[in-house]
């Protein structure tokens, strides 16, 4: 459903019969019916009022006391009193326009006619009014704008660049979007998700430079959300993501506005949830998690070279324990002759074979790191660090683990925290027991067959339509400008192909180098 402001809503909630609840004449009936299906919650605030008429019950402001700012229920209260004067008329919906009409000028207003939308504007922290004799309600927004202020981005920090980061207020993460893109063809449509939770959620894009077609994907996957309630941006993730069975994210998340503008710059579109501080961007490609914004800020050859790190990094995560099983139990021939003497010494005492001994360290790291996240910030690092280094020497000096193998976990630790992208590092973890089950039964080959499994899978996988390894696999001439290395900002002089729309053009106009109708490639 469209949340729209300052325009007519009409829901289409119906009761057991299947027809439209809509606003009665009677007032009474309504706060009747309001009161019953609130269990008569003493949260909620029905506060009844004249206008200078000479009968009855004529008008009733209704409200959620704990979602609505005390500061505005006054100033509304000064106001009121200032406007009864004015409706007299013995029109009702005379009335109500006459209230549309004052407070659309002061704060965001609409109208509604059913009470299901009524609901939704007062568990919106919305202050509702009903007038005698008026099949139809006013909701003028009161909202707390209570909540953590703008601060510093907590898991993504930076050395260069701005430091803000997105808040829980979805009002206020379009405004730091807005801030950094000052353009009118940067469009916001609402929308809301979660049959009981009625969670807003905000689809931003630049027009003309987002392509349509993936922008109509993503709103009507949005649209076919059926569950009761959406608390974080993860929950969109998972109900709308093309191979759903695949632990590689397809979406990236932010808290950085800068990140979230870049990536709309570029015509990805922009997922915000309310509640939440993490911004999903689609497509999302697989280059782009061991990207980071600060890759911008810095010399481009000192970005190209931090990126190819973090590539190196990935690998190493990923390959490090298993090949070293792979070589001290099938592959004794490959090992310089040296080398092969001192591991030998080293495991001489260790009664585990060496898939096992891999296995138990790794397990044991992993449980250590997962405590270090768990824990309080100020025990928390110590745990991590204390943990690892009186475990690791004991086990080597009790000769249940040997030297060796200290190393080889320590390594894949270390790569595994370069990789900027906590779910992708996530995913790279766990396809390192994969790797390592298969050196343990099949040697190198096991791993050989494991990258081919793995690179198919990774072709396979789209992210909204787009392939994952775009523009590697499909391979676009001239788009390999901002993937492992990065060029000169001067050089990548258009959009990405495939993702952006028909403003392809960064700086110096023109049409794309592969913008001919035969070597631009076709997503489908």
């Amino acid at each position: 459903m469209k949340i729209s402001k300052k325009t007519t809503v009409k829901s289409k909630k119906v009761n057991e019969a299947g027809s439209v609840i809509s606003i009665s004449r009677d007032i009474e009936e309504n706060i009747n019916r309001l009161e019953n299906d609130f269990g008569h919650d003493s949260d909620l605030v029905v506060h009844c009022f004249k206008i200078k008429r000479s009968k009855g019950l004529i008008c009733a402001n209704i409200y959620i006391k704990s979602l609505v700012d005390r500061s505005t229920i006054n100033s509304l209260s000064i106001e009121l009193g200032k406007l009864k004067s004015e409706c007299r008329n013995e029109k009702p919906g005379t009335n109500i326009d006459a209230l549309m009409s004052y407070f659309s000028g002061l704060r965001d207003a609409k109208e509604g006619f059913d009470f299901e939308a009524l609901y939704t504007d007062l568990l919106s922290g919305n202050i509702v009014f009903l007038i005698d004799g008026c099949e139809k309600y006013l909701a003028v927004a009161a909202n707390s704008d209570e909540g953590r202020s703008i601060e510093t981005s907590s898991a993504q920090t930076i050395v260069r660049g701005p430091k803000d980061g997105f808040t829980e207020k979805i009002n206020s993460n379009i405004m730091l979007i807005r801030k950094r893109i000052k353009s009118k063809d940067l469009k916001v449509e609402y929308l809301s998700a979660g049959s009981i939770t009625k969670t807003t959620i905000s689809l931003v894009y630049i027009h003309k430079i987002a392509r349509d077609e993936i922008v109509q994907e993503i709103r009507t996957r949005l649209g076919k959300i059926e569950i009761d309630g959406i608390l974080e941006s993860g929950y969109i993730e998972e109900l709308i993501k093309d191979d759903r069975y695949s632990i590689f994210p397809t979406f990236l998340s932010s808290e950085k506005p800068d990140s979230v503008a870049a990536a709309l710059l570029e015509g990805r579109v922009a997922i915000l949830v309310d509640g939440t501080p993490y911004v999903l961007t689609a497509p999302a490609l697989m280059i782009e998690f061991f990207q980071s914004s600060e890759d911008y800020y810095h010399h481009y050859i000192v970005s190209s070279v931090l990126r190819f790190l973090r590539v190196i990094a990935f690998l190493l995560t990923l390959l490090v324990p298993a090949i070293y099983v792979a070589v001290t139990t099938f592959h004794h021939e490959i090992i310089p002759t040296p080398l092969l003497v001192n591991i030998a010494a080293q495991r001489e005492g260790v009664p585990f074979p060496a898939l096992l001994e891999a296995l138990m360290m790794e397990i044991t790291f992993e449980l250590l790191r997962e405590a270090g996240i768990r824990m309080p910030r100020a025990i928390g690092p110590a745990i991590s660090i204390v943990g690892a280094l009186v475990l690791g020497q004991a086990a080597v000096e009790a000769g249940i683990i040997s030297a060796a193998m200290v190393i080889v976990v320590s390594i894949t630790a270390i790569s595994s925290f370069a990789i900027r992208n906590y779910e992708m590092s996530n995913a790279i973890r766990l396809l390192k027991f994969i790797f390592l089950l298969l050196a343990g039964v099949l040697g190198l080959y096991g791993v050989l067959m494991g990258l081919i499994v793995l690179v198919l899978h990774l072709c396979k996988i789209k992210s909204i339509t787009v392939p994952y390894l775009t523009p590697i696999a499909p391979k676009i001439k001239g788009g390999n400008k901002d993937t492992i290395f990065r060029f000169p900002l001067w050089k990548m002089k258009y959009r990405p192909v495939g993702i952006s729309g028909t403003d392809a053009a960064r700086a110096g106009g023109g049409n794309p180098v592969n913008s001919s109708q035969k070597e631009k490639p076709e997503f489908r």
